[in-house]
């Protein structure tokens, strides 16, 4: 017999995970680390034209936070934080791959004649 408790923590997990990956900036941040193993939070912010620091803030927490990105804090002055992309995160490196080729073929000029 299923657990109607399990299932339905299952779906609030799942539900927050689209929300997260729905906001403003995240596949586009996900996307900068498919290129680069390791991000340094100003590195990632000058890529991102038009980000604010307190976005890309948030958003790096909330990636964090449901397990897609883990951060590195070495003690020194002034601080240094390094980002990766988690393993989990590395298996939507081919969706994230796949969504920018079918970007660039939306885009291409063939189909914005049509």
């Amino acid at each position: 017999m299923k657990d109607p408790k399990s299932e339905q923590t299952q779906g609030c997990e799942i539900a927050n995970i689209w929300e997260v990956l729905g906001r403003r900036w995240t596949l586009l941040i996900l996307k900068n680390f498919c290129t680069k193993e390791v991000i340094r939070f100003n590195e990632l912010k000058r890529s991102l034209s038009g980000i604010s620091s307190t976005v890309l803030s948030d958003r790096l927490l909330d990636l964090e936070r449901e397990g897609l990105l883990s951060k590195k804090i070495y003690p020194e002055i002034p601080p240094k934080v390094e980002y990766r992309m988690t393993p989990q995160a590395r298996e939507l490196e081919s969706i994230i791959n796949e969504l920018r080729k079918w970007a660039d073929r939306w885009k291409s000029p063939q189909l914005q004649k049509a």
